[in-house]
C-alpha cells in the first residue's frame, strides 16, 4: 500500500489511534473468540491504570552556543537566547522537537528538522543582540523573512525614515517577549492611529494595558451614608486642643478655647 503521509506527530498519532480501535472492533480477542478485541478491552478498562499524560522522553547531551547564538545538533544548527552566549547548554532532543537548556529554564525550542546543515533561527532570540547593533535588523541574516503582524511592519517603515528609527524598533520588539506578539502588535497600533509611531508611546500603550482593571464602584447602602456630612474645615482641630485658663496653649494664640464648638459635626 502507498506509505502514509502527515504533517506533524500529532496527526500521525491520532490516525493510528483510529486504525488501532477500529481493528479491535473488526477482530476476535486471541483468547475470548467469541469477543471482539474491543469489547474485552471496555470490560477491563475499570482495572486499568489511569493515564497520566504522555511520558516525557528525550535524549539528552550538552552543547556550546556560538557567538552566533547557534547550537550545532545531529547535523543542523539551532538558534537560542542571546544571553546564553558563552555557556553551555542542555539540549533535549525529542521526537519532533529540540529544547536548549541553561540553568533551569528554556532558551530555545524549535521543531526538529531532519536532513542536515540547516540553519533555524528565531529572530527573536537575536533582540539582545539587537541592543548592541540595531543596524542589523535591517541587513541581519534571521530578520530577512521575519514574518511581522501588518501594524509593526508599518510602524517599523515609518521608524526607517527618520533618525535613531532602527533603534527605536529595537525597543518595541524587545517587548514582545515579555508582552507577546498579538499585544506589541495592537500597541503599534493605536499608536499609528494616534499619528505617533515612535519606541516610547508603544512602550506607555503596553504599561497601560498591563495596569489592572479598576474595581467596581460599589453604591453606599443607604443605611451607612452619613446623616451629617462633614465639613472640610481645618479649623475644627484647633477647637479640640486642650485650654490652659481659657487660652489655647502652644499654638500662639490668646483668644478662649471652645474645646467642643463643633462638636455636633463630629458625629
Amino acid at each position: 500500500m502507498p506509505r502514509p503521509k502527515f504533517k506533524s506527530y500529532t496527526e500521525l498519532n491520532a490516525w493510528l489511534e483510529d486504525r488501532c480501535v477500529a481493528w479491535a472492533k473488526a477482530n476476535p480477542h486471541p483468547e475470548f473468540r467469541d469477543r471482539t478485541t474491543w469489547e474485552v478491552f471496555e470490560q477491563e478498562r475499570a482495572s486499568l491504570v489511569p493515564y497520566v499524560g504522555p511520558f516525557n522522553g528525550f535524549h539528552a547531551l550538552p552543547a556550546s552556543v556560538s557567538k552566533t547564538c547557534l547550537v550545532r545538533f545531529d547535523k543542523n544548527r539551532y538558534s537560542v537566547d542571546g544571553r546564553a552566549v558563552g555557556r553551555l547548554v542542555e539540549i533535549r532532543a525529542y521526537a519532533e522537537r529540540v529544547e536548549f537548556w541553561q540553568d533551569g529554564k528554556i532558551e530555545g525550542q524549535h521543531d526538529r528538522a531532519f536532513g542536515r546543515d540547516k540553519a533555524i533561527c528565531d529572530p527573536l532570540h537575536y533582540i539582545p543582540v539587537l541592543a548592541r547593533k540595531p543596524g542589523a535588523l535591517r541587513n541581519g541574516a534571521p530578520f530577512k523573512d521575519w514574518d511581522l503582524p501588518p501594524a509593526i511592519k508599518s510602524v517599523q517603515r515609518k521608524l526607517g525614515k527618520v533618525p535613531n528609527g532602527d533603534r527605536q524598533m529595537v525597543q518595541i520588539l524587545s517587548m514582545i517577549p515579555i508582552d507577546g506578539l498579538d499585544a506589541v502588535d495592537s500597541a503599534c497600533a493605536e499608536a499609528l492611529n494616534e499619528g505617533v509611531p515612535g519606541a516610547s508611546v508603544v512602550i506607555d500603550i503596553l504599561a497601560r494595558y498591563r495596569e489592572p482593571t479598576p474595581p467596581l464602584t460599589i453604591d453606599t447602602p443607604a443605611a451607612l451614608r452619613l446623616t451629617c456630612e462633614p465639613v472640610a474645615d481645618c479649623k475644627r482641630y484647633d477647637s479640640l486642643r486642650r485650654p490652659n485658663h481659657g487660652t489655647i496653649t502652644g499654638a500662639g494664640c490668646d483668644e478662649p478655647a471652645e474645646a467642643l464648638r463643633h462638636e455636633g459635626r463630629l458625629r
